[in-house]
Formats: C-alpha cells, structure tokens, sequence
C-alpha cells in the first residue's frame, strides 16, 4: 500500500471535546491510524485546533475577553484530553500559527490567480442594535428547506443544507435577539459552479464510498452548485490577501481545511510533500456527517482549482451520537464532555462503547446504563475474565511460569487457528471503516477461549491442563496485539502482566504466529476492568436530568413567547379536570406524573408544578387543562394534556375554576 495520510476533523477551539466527536471522527480515525502502525505502513496523523471563525468571537463577545484568550485556553485543554483518551496524532497544530496564516493565505492567492475566486456585491445581514455585519453562527433562524427552528446562518443541522445567513426565516441577532436589515457588501467567492464538472467527474469514479456520503453529495449535484462568499465581515481570522479587501478575513471552512495541509508542513517542512504532492497517497478525512457538504464538496473542489495536491481517497463519515434519546447539546450542557468523563472513569471502557455502538450507518444512543453493561457484562465478565482466570491459575498452580505443553489436540489447533482467521477478517473490515464489525469479531474470539476454558476444565489438574493453559496463554498474547487499536490502555496491561518487552514482535502479521516461550514468568495478575456501581452511573445520568429540565423549560418559554392569532386561540379545547392521582418522577425535581379524568376519558399528565405542590394535596382538585395539545414524551413520560398556571414567586399556581363544574365540562 502506497503511503497513508489520514485526518480527523479539526476540532473548534472553543469548548471542550465531548462524546458526540469521538463517536464521529476522533476515535474512528485513531483506530485507523493504530492498525496501519500496526501493519508497518508509512502512516500519518494530522489534526490541529481550528481557532478561527464566529462561534469564537462569539463567545469571546459573551465572556466580554478576546478570542486569542478563548483559543489558547481550549487549545491545551483539548489536546491533553484527546492524548488522556489515547488518541495518536502525528502532529496536533492550531490554525492560529504564522504557519497557517502562510499557507492559507498563498493557496487563496493560487485559486484567486486562477479565476475561481471572484469579487461579487451581495445582501448580507446587519444588526443595527449591535452595529455589526452577522456572518453566519451570528444569526439563527428557521430553515428554508425543513422549517426547523434552530437553523444557523451556515447550515441547518435537522437536514444537514448548507445556508447563508440570509436564506433563514424570521433572522434574529444571536447577541441582542433583534431582527437584522440586509446590506450590500463585497465579498469574494469560491466559482462551485465552474467547478462542478470536474468535481462530478471526480466523485463518478469514487468506489465503495458511505451511502451517506454518495447521496448527498449526488443530491448537491442535482440541484447545481452556486459560487459562495469564503471571505467574511469580522475581525477574528486569517486576513484576505488582497490589497482591496480591508478588514476582511478568509471564512473559516476554507481556511481550516488548508489545516490539514499547515498542520503537515509543521510536522515535516520538506518530507510534507510526499504526502501531499504524491498522487498515490491515500488521503483519509475521518468527519461526522454535518462535515460532508465541506468535505465531499468544497474542499475537493478547492483542491481541483489549486491543481497540485492529492485529492481525498476516502471520507467515512459517521453518522450523529444521541445522548439519553435526545440530541446532545453543548450549549446546555446536554453532553458527556470528556475531560470530566476521564475524571471518574478509565478511557478503554468508553472507547469500548463508543465503537462496539458506533454511529456508522445511522444515528445511534449513548446511555449510562448500556455503558455499565458494556463494561461489567461484556469488558469485565468476557474480556476481563478471561484472561484473568488464565494468568491466576498460572501464578496460583504453576508457580508463575508458562507451561510446555506437549502435542496438541485437533481441539487446540483449531482455537489456535481461529487467532490468524481473527485477524484476516478484522483486517478486511478495518479496511472498509467498518469497526463495529472488526471489534465484534475479537470479542467473537474472546468468547471462543472462555468456551475452550471452560469444556477443557485445566482445574483438574490432569495430562491435558499444561497445553490447555499454554494456549490461552497464546491467545491472551495475540488479543493483546489484536485489540490495540481498540483498547490501547488494556493491550498494554496485558503485555504488561505477561511481562514481555519491546523485544517481542508485537506487529499485525505475527497475530497468530506470536507463542510465548515456554516456561517463561509472569507477573502477578491485576483485575483489567473493574466494575462499576449503579450509584456512580445514577450520579451522571442525574447530571443530564438538570441540563433536561433546563431545556424543557426553555423550551416552555420560548412556547409562551409565540404569538398567535384569535382564530388559532379558538382551536384551544379547555376544560375541566380532576386530579386523580399524583406522584413524584424519580430524578426530576420539578415534575409530577398526574392521571386526570376528563369525564368520559382519563389520561396521563406531566406537569412541572412540583415546587408548588405536593402530590398529596393534588389528588380531588379541579384544574383547566387544554386537551388537544400534541401528546408529548417528557422525561420518558406520554403526557397528553397540558394544565395551566401562572407562576409567583418562581412558583406555579394552578388555574382553578371559580365554581364546582364537571369534569370534562368546557372553558371558554
């Protein structure tokens, strides 16, 4: 294989790394990288903290600091956990270095020379209020295509469009909240649509790339490719290297994709360029699927129109992480963010996780309670147990030393085979990006060799406990090379008890052929993964009930603040309930779980008036509930009506008619 030059996203410097990137790029692209060591291949790893672009001044204008203070503060932070976690990088650079700047700047020249960089004249949007043009993560709106709600300035993340801040609906200022006016500016744009033939050419002849990947790219071609501004309004960036485009800077998702290339350059000022101006590299872009339309679509094109580097071999995006059923999200700490994950756990159980559930073909769910199973009942009981039945025996019967076994049986042979068929097939499905797979098939291994401990029985102590010992021996030894990419942390572990050194030939192609020598000590056991307690998990699974909470009562508010029209007032079915029963909902300290009857129909409510009532003092009262509201599930809860209340004091206080009506009875 020719040499191997893979990426993983740039992360943005502007938050700490959560599991939702190492599910989709991080920790794909790392195995990768791990197995191709592994193979001898000349392999590198390139990544960098992106630390341009508006979500940055944005914070920074939140925090009332600079965006320099903002970046240099999650650069270290994200580095150091993505390192504790065990991922490898070649170089990790920052696209704040003289060297980017450089090199962002000479390949816009390049592209600008060539035509496909044009000034044009167009509407942007401004806020008066804060007197500042709004690039896109300034502005949030409703999406033109799908109508969701929360559709930023640059892409809509329920359809995965690309937009411009002044596609959205009802715009508003994500500093003061006010609607912006559009303006004319200029601003300079990347010619897609002289680009398009090329790039369609180009993805025709792509083989055995994602379906999610193909069909977006092929949706985008369909509908025809527009020239796009890459240059923007705002003081925080790389500087447009033009001579009439003053106070402007090159738009983030052009200049953090030439990261990759900066980032190479720093790692190796000369040998860069046998990755990147050699046309047999193969070039990995390991990205989530909100990153497609940057990957597949502009950064291609931008390497057609420069002419000289290597283009894209392939780009496994993997699909969203869920996070408890819901969608994650950073901006209300709905996240398990991996600094504080770290804190309280060890890394290989959630890399464990993470890909044994990976998001490879569609979204998936991350619950505490699957990682518990993970690793108490798959890690701990399959993984962990097995080799440390196999290494006590041999410290408490053998005296610590390997034994010699004598000829082997069709039995051990067969096990022993089944290590090197292992590896062929984790090899074939590593090699198309299909880790999930890879990770089952060694723990379809593991299993095998508590099978064979168990129907061979070495604690009998007869002619056949010697090679029956030796060979899950052998086998522990080869898991340990097989799982390095996966469970770098445990693989050490393992070579670590069995006490070999840098001298044995821990490589891809000896899994299989690797043995032990016989007779040789090992060191005292040590228990490899250890199980977890259901009170630890119900600690993190609380934290996520607050951000919960949060959320749907913003999402209550921002409810309230809708307005509506009389004729869509009148559609409101109001009427009399009776509270049944009541009860409190274990971990949400504001709601209550209601049954009210409505006369002829009873049904289930959850209503956040817990801080104002006691489920006691609920049960006969007459409340107004409007009945036709959409049934929602909150907290895992159907609620099928909704009860009015207004709030005092930061308490609810329940609508209650002024005279004694029937259940059921209507409100006008």
């Amino acid at each position: 294989m020719n040499r191997i030059l893979i990426t993983s996203a740039l992360p943005f410097a502007n938050g700490q790394v959560h599991i939702g990137q190492l599910a989709g790029c991080y920790l794909p692209a790392d195995i990768y990288f791990k197995y191709q060591k592994l193979r001898k291949r000349d392999v590198i790893h390139i990544c960098g903290a992106d630390e341009h672009g508006v979500l940055i001044s944005l914070k920074a204008l939140r925090e009332k600091t600079t965006p320099k203070e903002i970046v240099d503060r999650y650069y270290l932070d994200i580095k150091e956990s993505l390192e504790n976690f065990g991922i490898e990088y070649t170089n990790f650079s920052r696209t704040t270095r003289p060297l980017h700047y450089k090199t962002a700047q000479d390949f816009f020249l390049n592209l600008h020379k060539k035509g496909y960089l044009t000034p044009k004249t167009s509407e942007h949007l401004y806020c008066e209020t804060c007197e500042r043009w709004l690039p896109e993560r300034f502005v949030e709106g409703i999406c033109p295509y799908c109508d969701s709600p929360d559709a930023r300035g640059d892409q809509c993340e329920s359809c995965g469009r690309w937009l411009e801040p002044t596609m959205l609906k009802e715009p508003k200022c994500q500093m003061c909240g006010n609607a912006p006016i559009i303006r004319k500016t200029e601003h300079w744009c990347l010619r897609l649509d002289l680009l398009q033939p090329k790039l369609k050419k180009w993805i025709k002849a792509k083989k055995g790339w994602r379906e999610n990947v193909t069909k977006f790219v092929d949706t985008w071609l369909r509908e025809g490719l527009e020239p796009r501004p890459v240059t923007r309004d705002i003081n925080w960036g790389v500087p447009v290297p033009l001579p009439d485009a003053k106070d402007k800077v090159i738009y983030v998702w052009f200049e953090n994709l030439i990261g990759y290339i900066s980032s190479t350059i720093e790692w190796n000022p000369e040998g860069w360029k046998d990755y990147w101006l050699n046309q047999n590299t193969e070039l990995v872009h390991f990205i989530a699927k909100d990153n497609i339309v940057f990957h597949a679509i502009v950064w291609p094109s931008m390497l057609l129109a420069h002419g000289d580097f290597v283009m894209p071999t392939q780009i496994p995006a993997n699909e969203f992480l869920n996070l408890e059923g819901r969608k994650l999200s950073t901006s209300r700490n709905r996240a398990v963010w991996l600094p504080e994950y770290l804190q309280e756990f060890e890394p290989d159980p959630l890399r464990y996780a993470l890909t044994i559930n990976a998001p490879e073909k569609g979204d998936v769910d991350f619950t505490w309670d699957d990682f518990l199973a993970k690793n108490n009942y798959e890690l701990s009981d399959i993984l962990g147990n097995f080799v440390n039945r196999t290494l006590l025996f041999i410290t408490k019967h053998l005296d610590g030393k390997l034994p010699c076994p004598s000829a082997y049986t069709e039995e051990d042979k067969k096990l022993l085979e089944k290590i090197e068929h292992t590896r062929d097939s984790v090899s074939l499905t590593i090699e198309r990006f299909e880790f999930k797979k890879s990770l089952k098939t060694i723990m379809a291994l593991v299993k095998e060799g508590n099978r064979y401990f168990d129907h061979n029985k070495p604690w009998l102590k007869n002619e056949r406990t010697d090679n029956i010992i030796y060979v899950c021996s052998t086998l522990i030894a080869n898991l340990s090379i097989l799982i390095q990419p996966f469970l770098p942390f445990t693989a050490k572990s393992i070579r670590d008890m069995l006490d070999v050194g840098t001298d044995y030939p821990f490589d891809w192609d000896s899994i299989g052929k690797f043995k032990l020598p016989k007779g040789m000590s090992i060191k005292k056991p040590k228990i490899l993964f250890k199980k977890i307690e259901k009170s630890v998990i119900e600690i993190q699974k609380q934290k996520l009930v607050k951000a919960t909470t949060s959320e749907t009562t913003n999402e209550a508010e921002e409810i309230q603040k809708t307005q509506i029209s009389f004729e869509d007032f009148e559609k409101s079915d109001i009427r009399v309930a009776e509270i049944l029963s009541a009860s409190k909902i274990k971990g949400a300290k504001k709601l209550l779980k209601l049954t009210i009857s409505l006369g002829k129909e009873t049904r289930q409510v959850i209503a956040g008036i817990a801080e104002g009532y006691s489920p006691e003092e609920l049960v006969g009262k007459k409340v107004a509930a409007l009945t036709n509201l959409e049934p929602r599930t909150i907290y895992g809860e159907r609620s099928e009506a909704m009860l009015l209340a207004a709030v005092h004091n930061n308490k609810p206080i329940l609508i209650i008619p002024d005279k004694d009506s029937a259940p059921g009875s209507s409100i006008s």
